[in-house]
């Protein structure tokens, strides 16, 4: 949920000039003034200029490099397209990764559950924890979650990578990708400043725009949108506990003087998302968890201002800014079909949560596994659609696919419910088992754990919530039922 995500890392951004409060920090900002003391924050810029990485890239020479052919190409530096890169190089597969700018700083920036950070090996990955997570169901009652949460340093994390690639033997070229041919054991990679590289594998991590992965043309996506607007602020001061960062809040009492957007916000609410890191530093995001069709930006944004005003907090400048817009759930991409995806483009968003950077990451290796069968390492070589088949099973296990079935129906029944439908939901998700709502965020359950989730979730519902679920989730329940009988079949 733009909890995906969006949180602050110190890749580049401007200094806070000092005051009485001290923190370690304002050590990566740089001076800088406004000539007006508290400006609305709709009016301000962003000050931040993120700088590219210093570092050796082992970049690909097309005319000295011979041969120009690898044994597979990804396209796309982000997170997933880095680890699958470098769990890739791990077996000994000749990679080349295919990225316009590939030591350009993430635009995204990333929040996980520490538990899920350190199960990948990247606990040196983080910039800021917090001990606990708080739920704001209404102005009566508040959840503490007893789960840490981080903040990723983008910087850390996209270093930690890149060093593993190139340790392994990653090449790179700088260039974006123009067009993607096939042959019946291989396939050419044009990029636009002429380069063409040959490959046995193709692998599509450059995201949700991409127009290499195919869709079916006869069934449509059906996506739910989570759309967010985040700010990181130096604020005159904020109401939130250093100790907690908050997950959700969904009060909408600084809707009380603005009764048209109260009322289109019982219908379709938006929450905020918190991250304090001293009295006078926060990130500020408020979301929409999921819609269809997505909430107007601009919607989103007149909430957060009006939330802000009620709290009391008056932004004095804005390091960073964030706009995000996330398709969720939908159809999987046609499987199998000659460019394999990974990431985004994959599908591989939690279809209930918005939670994308870890997913991504963790499917890296038994990707990499499959491709490494089909290559020749450990097993007989394949190529053309026999390796491709191979490896999109590594990338959509069939337990996997009946697990999102499982997220999808959840996001389904989230589309229906109102604000007090998503306050009573959550107040009965968060009082199951740790177990049970922890697995469900992270993606870790099994298909029948999820169905014991969903009784667990029914005894614990209110009667209204009951009365919800009964009204509202048939639908997406049989939709379900439909799609694990036809994978089935």
């Amino acid at each position: 949920m733009a909890i995906s995500h969006a949180l602050l890392s110190p890749f580049s951004l401007p200094h806070i000039p000092s005051s009485p409060i001290h923190s370690p920090f304002r050590t990566h900002f740089q001076p800088h003034y406004t000539l007006r003391k508290f400006a609305n924050f709709l009016d301000l810029k962003p000050e931040s200029k993120p700088q590219p990485l210093k570092f050796d890239l082992p970049l690909f020479h097309p005319y000295s490099d011979r041969p120009r052919r690898f044994d597979a190409v990804v396209v796309g530096a982000g997170p997933a397209g880095l680890r699958l890169a470098e769990q890739l190089s791990a077996y000994g597969i000749k990679v080349c990764c295919v990225d316009p700018s590939p030591l350009s700083p993430w635009p995204n920036n990333y929040g996980v559950w520490v538990d899920e950070f350190q199960a990948l090996g990247f606990q040196d990955c983080f910039h800021k924890t917090w001990p606990m997570a708080s739920v704001y169901l209404n102005d009566e009652k508040v959840k503490f979650l007893d789960r840490p949460y981080a903040q990723v340093s983008r910087k850390k994390l996209k270093m930690k990578l890149m060093e593993e690639c190139a340790t392994k033997g990653v090449k790179f070229h700088k260039a974006k990708v123009w067009e993607i041919k096939h042959q019946e054991f291989e396939s050419s990679v044009a990029c636009d400043d002429g380069t063409e590289i040959k490959a046995n594998l193709v692998i599509d991590a450059s995201g949700f725009a991409s127009r290499f992965t195919e869709y079916s043309k006869s069934k449509p996506r059906n996506c739910g949108f989570q759309i967010a607007h985040g700010i990181l602020a130096e604020v005159e001061q904020h109401p939130f506990d250093l100790n907690k960062m908050v997950l959700m809040d969904w009060r909408d009492t600084h809707l009380g003087n603005e009764p048209y957007l109260r009322q289109d916000n019982k219908k379709s609410p938006t929450f905020l998302y918190a991250m304090p890191f001293d009295p006078n530093l926060i990130f500020l995001e408020e979301t929409s968890l999921v819609g269809r069709p997505a909430l107007p930006y601009a919607v989103v944004k007149r909430r957060m201002a009006a939330r802000l005003r009620h709290l009391g907090i008056k932004v004095k400048r804005i390091l960073e800014e964030e706009k995000c817009v996330i398709p969720m759930g939908g159809s999987l991409p046609k499987m199998p079909q000659a460019v394999v995806a990974a990431g985004g483009v994959a599908g591989m968003v939690h279809p209930a949560s918005g939670y994308s950077v870890v997913l991504g990451m963790a499917a890296a290796p038994g990707v990499a596994r499959r491709a490494a069968e089909g290559l020749g390492s450990g097993g007989r070589m394949i190529r053309g659609r026999a390796l491709q088949g191979r490896v999109w099973e590594g990338v959509w296990p069939a337990e996997r696919r009946r697990v999102r079935e499982f997220y999808c129906f959840g996001m389904e029944t989230l589309v229906r419910l109102d604000l007090e439908g998503l306050r009573r939901f959550f107040d009965a998700f968060f009082d199951l088992e740790g177990f049970y709502w922890e697995g469900f965020l992270s993606s870790r359950l099994s298909i029948r754990e999820l169905g014991m989730l969903g009784l667990a979730l029914f005894g614990h519902a209110s009667p209204m919530s009951k009365l919800d679920i009964l009204t509202k989730c048939p639908l997406p329940l049989l939709k379900m039922m439909a799609n694990l009988a036809l994978q089935a079949l």
